[in-house]
């Protein structure tokens, strides 16, 4: 079984918001399959724009590597609903999180706990923390049928924000779309619940759930019913996994570029396999990256995890030294310390397992110069990337040029199943 605490962990190290910067070295592999940048049509389709149509330019004009795609929020059991852009697709994460501020008029059912609210802290690697109700939303994703499912709600006004999610705990509570670059965040990852078995029979520490009656709210365990969910495993059909598919972005970046996100794999014929690579995921979403003599494998025993996730906005590993041939080629950047600067690109390449250790790949990629790449009009970038002690997080700049399939956990026999191939 798949352990709440340890997932969570995953979520603080993959979900690097940073409005200012962004982006991430991408490349070929051995046994990658290339995205042409043709789209595919049917009713599991949503389109994918990088920093494109799909992201509203009045709260993301500064966010780089962004990928937006558009859901329908409703009130459950109306046609009252909201079309929102801007709503960052992260496959290292699970379950719909939206901004109060872009539901407007529609209204949702609040999820109880006891004789008060369900609500929920999540907190992220760069210190920021998602505070907000657990509230049901029918929820349509392209043109799937409508599916009811439990999201949060971000909301800081919300009861009193526990001092473990907030300043004293070290973290800063998300307050509004135009802070963060996005209208909220839709989890794809490989698991069906935000927490799982853990929450239903005891209190992570800190507590990722809370029951609140006014303003005071304490951490609570929670059925797996009324914890967050990722909404494509509920759907009827497309239901066991997604594919992200975006094209190759030329040296130098681009202002934009347009994918899909397909849900589904092998339930329509616009979603079979052809010529991939699966790689095992452990219990926590965790595969085997071997790097500068290095080996990451796994999150629950840091520092050690290895995951993709495009939420992240770049690739984020720990600079190479010592032994590797290019030890301090990657400067760090002036005013931008998060990230890489090297003097010239710089090329490397990895190897990756799958969790049981097998099948093995080579992923090449190469980190450039994020304050030169940025100085362009261009928003979106193959070659960025940063410093991350510990772990290796392939961001968004692996999926560039490939179609990576996402296929999710058993929903009857969770934490089992869980890969991805590419």
């Amino acid at each position: 079984m798949q352990s709440s605490s340890l997932k969570l962990l995953l979520l603080f190290f993959v979900l690097l918001l940073l409005p200012a910067c962004g982006g991430g070295g991408g490349g070929s592999s051995s046994s990658s399959s290339g995205n042409s940048g043709s789209q595919p049509s049917g009713t599991n389709v949503l389109a994918v724009t990088v920093n494109g149509s799909t992201c509203d330019s009045s709260i993301n004009s500064n966010y780089i590597n962004d990928a937006c795609v558009s859901v329908s929020v409703c009130s459950p059991g109306t046609s009252n609903c909201v079309a929102i852009n801007s709503i960052l697709l992260d496959t290292g994460s699970f379950g719909l999180r939206v901004f109060k501020q872009a539901l407007g008029s529609v209204s949702l059912a609040q999820v109880a706990s006891g004789s008060g609210s369900l609500a929920e802290c999540v907190q992220y690697a760069d210190n920021t923390s998602d505070w907000g109700p657990v509230q049901t939303a029918s929820v349509i994703l392209g043109n799937e049928p409508a599916v009811q499912v439990p999201i949060q709600v971000i909301d800081s006004t919300f009861g009193a924000i526990p001092t473990s999610c907030g300043p004293s705990g070290g973290f800063t509570p998300d307050t509004q779309p135009s802070v963060n670059g996005i209208n909220g965040i839709l989890g794809v990852g490989p698991f069906i619940y935000d927490c799982g078995a853990t929450c239903v029979t005891s209190i992570t520490n800190p507590a990722l759930y809370y029951t609140c009656s006014g303003s005071t709210c304490s951490g609570t365990t929670v059925p797996l019913k009324n914890q967050v969910q990722n909404p494509v495993a509920a759907l009827p059909l497309d239901n066991n996994g997604v594919i992200v598919q975006l094209p190759n972005i030329a040296a130098g970046g681009a202002s934009s570029v347009t994918g899909s996100l397909v849900l589904g794999i092998n339930t329509q014929t616009n979603n079979v396999p052809s010529g991939v690579t699966t790689y095992t995921l452990n219990q926590n979403g965790d595969f085997v990256t071997i790097f500068n003599n290095s080996t990451f494998t796994d999150a629950s025993n840091p520092p050690s995890g290895s995951f993709i996730d495009t939420g992240s906005n770049g690739l984020f590993f720990p600079s190479p030294s010592g032994s590797s041939p290019d030890a301090g080629e990657l400067l760090i950047c002036s005013g931008n310390s998060g990230f890489f600067c090297p003097l010239s690109t710089v090329g490397f390449s990895a190897t990756i397992e799958g969790a049981s250790g097998s099948p093995t790949g080579t992923v090449s990629f190469q980190i450039g110069n994020l304050n030169n790449l940025i100085s362009s009009t261009s928003k979106v970038f193959n070659d960025i990337g940063g410093n991350m002690s510990g772990s290796f997080d392939w961001g968004l700049p692996f999926y560039f040029g490939r179609n990576v399939y996402i296929g999710f956990e058993s929903s009857k026999n969770p934490g089992t199943g869980q890969y991805f191939a590419f």
